[in-house]
């Protein structure tokens, strides 16, 4: 089955003919990247070229943003909705990888002697009042132990890691710990940030998702939320950076539940959403009631269509 699609409106640097909607499409379709799509993919629903299509639009929720139902027909984000037109895809999936998160036979004397730092820690956001747990938790941390901040905001190190998922999996790797918190506690909204420490065999220190549990083993990472205070989290903290026995016991717990990937990693659950998507016959939103629209998008639109 061949479909044509293209994306607007996602990070700089985003790849058109290599990511991971692609990857994913090809392993079932004849995907056409073009200007004249009839399925759009889009992603920050507050830049506005997506407004100029008129073909079915898919939004792909990067952050905690909720669907507008009004700009798009189908939606992937990390949110747990019951709409059909829905489907969860929470944004760890894009560097995730279910393979490097299933524990095998692990050289743990290596994983061990390669861990030269206490704590790794990358932000680039550091906003006095939306990340205010996590500047806190930082500077708490770093009462004890130098906490080794490499991105750009609080880097205290004079080196600042290159962007991109490797990179940073690279310097977890030697780091024992790693503070990795959401910008947000909703449900569902897990990021790539504890799935790259885990990757890295780094154990998380986690804060964000309150129904994480479901997805990962508890037993695997340090949940903020399972503490009942974070003196308690800081004090067991100390307890495993002092023990390497006891260190080592959660480093080999498996990530996934019984070591199995869970049903977010599902390739033919996610390819069976796209089918329903590129073979039901429905009208696009963006092409109804248009005479209500109002400002410089009829125009474009217009002239778009002819």
């Amino acid at each position: 089955m061949k479909v044509k699609i293209d994306f607007c409106d996602f990070w700089p640097g985003f790849n058109k003919n290599q990511n991971f909607f692609c990857n994913l499409l090809r392993r079932r379709f004849d995907v056409e990247i073009c200007d004249g799509p009839d399925f759009l993919f889009y992603a920050d629903p507050k830049q506005h070229a997506h407004r100029i299509y008129n073909c079915v639009k898919i939004y792909f929720g990067i952050e905690a943003d909720l669907p507008d139902w009004s700009e798009c027909d189908y939606a992937f984000t990390s949110h747990y909705l019951s709409s059909p037109a829905h489907f969860r895809l929470p944004y760890y999936l894009l560097t995730g990888s279910a393979a490097l998160l299933t524990k095998g036979k692990e050289d743990w004397a290596a994983i061990m002697a390669a861990k030269t730092r206490f704590c790794g820690f990358v932000v680039s956001n550091a906003h006095p009042k939306k990340t205010r747990r996590r500047i806190e938790f930082f500077q708490r941390l770093s009462q004890y132990k130098k906490v080794d901040s490499v991105g750009t905001a609080l880097n205290n190190t004079g080196y600042t890691l290159p962007p991109g998922s490797q990179h940073k999996q690279e310097f977890l790797k030697t780091c024992k710990f790693n503070i990795a918190f959401e910008n947000a506690a909703i449900p569902g909204y897990t990021t790539e940030k504890i799935v790259e420490a885990m990757q890295a065999r780094c154990l998380p220190i986690y804060w964000g998702d309150p129904r994480i549990s479901e997805e990962f083993n508890p037993q695997s990472f340090l949940n903020y939320a399972d503490f009942p205070s974070e003196d308690a989290l800081i004090e067991k903290i100390i307890e495993l950076d002092q023990d390497d026995a006891k260190y080592l016991e959660y480093m080999q717990r498996p990530y996934f539940h019984h070591n199995t990937p869970n049903a977010t990693f599902d390739i033919d659950r996610m390819l069976n959403q796209f089918e329903k998507i590129f073979t039901a016959k429905i009208q696009p939103v963006s092409t109804r009631r248009q005479w209500l629209q109002i400002g410089r998008w009829i125009p474009v639109k217009k002239k778009k269509l002819h």
